[in-house]
């Protein structure tokens, strides 16, 4: 989305802003649309089309964003998450924000494909999106303001650097992966693949998604384990739930998890940071999902007519020792 659109949107917002409190100041009672809220109140609504229950870095980001854009703030937000996690239920909801005439859209995408005709539409709504954590693709810069998460494929190449240097001869390995189709999940394999694809001493046993479930995790796992004789010095596994339930499938195995077998995750969040304290990880990737200040900053911007980054990246740490887990977990709020 060019300046320029910004600015015709955000000038279309503050007049119709202007117009609504005429008429309330004028008549004493408001319509039903616009940004306004319910009766005609100054609120700045915001459809946020969500994911929904899935796991604990998604439950602390969406808590951090409903904790952010309160009443209190200014903010009427309009909580949407999908329904087990299907997307029609999600477009369902982005349409119906755009036909309630909501201020600004925030979106994280359980696909990464087939929003054109959504973004279009709130387009020509003059209503501005913004993404949260997730991208879309094609990632088309023109139907939205921002998109706001930590860098993935940096992320992602973090962890295959730590396996380089832990593995100096290299290593068998495997990838967990989250579901087909999610954009995250492309750029976690892009960054993984950008430093190991060159690493000659490395062999990659496969790639499968476990859909960043535990559960599926150990049960992807210990298949793996069969099937190549536990014959596997390393996993990836693109989130801390997947890696959770690796641990179990490594111990059923017989295998010490940490020694024969390391993993590494990506999100940071307690229980992860409780198993890499105790050893039974190897190394934690934080991906950051405390960003509801700067969403906040972003959608004020947005409104203002001001320009936005295209792509706003969320600072995140790493962490490769029990120490450095015990160290972080008293003031870990995920």
């Amino acid at each position: 989305m060019s300046a320029r659109t910004r600015i015709i949107k955000a000038a279309g917002i503050a007049a119709a802003g202007v117009l609504a409190l005429g008429l309330a100041s004028c008549a004493g009672g408001g319509g039903d649309d616009g940004g306004g809220g319910d009766g005609g109140d100054e609120l700045t609504t915001v459809g946020f089309v969500a994911v929904g229950p899935e796991g604990d870095w998604r439950a602390a980001n969406e808590t951090n964003i409903q904790d952010t854009f309160t009443e209190d703030a200014g903010y009427e937000l309009k909580y949407a998450p999908a329904a087990n996690l299907d997307q029609k239920s999600q477009i369902d909801a982005f349409t119906s924000f755009v036909d309630e005439g909501v201020d600004v859209i925030l979106l994280s995408a359980t696909e990464g494909s087939g929003w054109e005709d959504s973004l279009e539409r709130a387009q020509e709504a003059e209503i501005p999106v913004i993404l949260i954590d997730r991208g879309i693709e094609p990632d088309n810069t023109d139907l939205y303001v921002t998109r706001i998460a930590p860098d993935n494929p940096q992320v992602a190449a973090g962890v295959a650097e730590w396996a380089v240097s832990e593995f100096p001869d290299g290593a068998n390995y495997f990838v967990l992966e989250g579901p087909a189709g999610v954009s995250v999940v492309n750029e976690r394999n892009e960054g993984w693949d950008s430093v190991m694809d060159s690493e000659s001493g490395f062999t990659k046993l496969g790639a499968q998604t476990a859909n960043w479930s535990t559960e599926e995790g150990k049960s992807v796992f210990e298949t793996v384990l069969k099937s190549n004789d536990n014959d596997v010095q390393l996993l990836f596994a693109q989130n801390d739930e997947m890696g959770l339930g690796a641990i179990q499938a490594v111990e059923e195995a017989g295998l010490t998890p940490g020694e024969d077998v390391k993993i590494a995750t990506i999100d940071g969040t307690r229980g992860a940071m409780e198993a890499l304290a105790a050893g039974e990880l190897s190394f934690v990737a934080e991906y950051n999902p405390l960003f509801g200040d700067t969403a906040l900053d972003a959608v004020e911007k947005a409104l203002a007519g001001e320009s936005v980054e295209p792509y706003i990246i969320v600072p995140s740490e790493t962490f490769d020792s029990p120490e450095a887990a015990e160290e972080a977990l008293p003031e870990r709020e995920y």
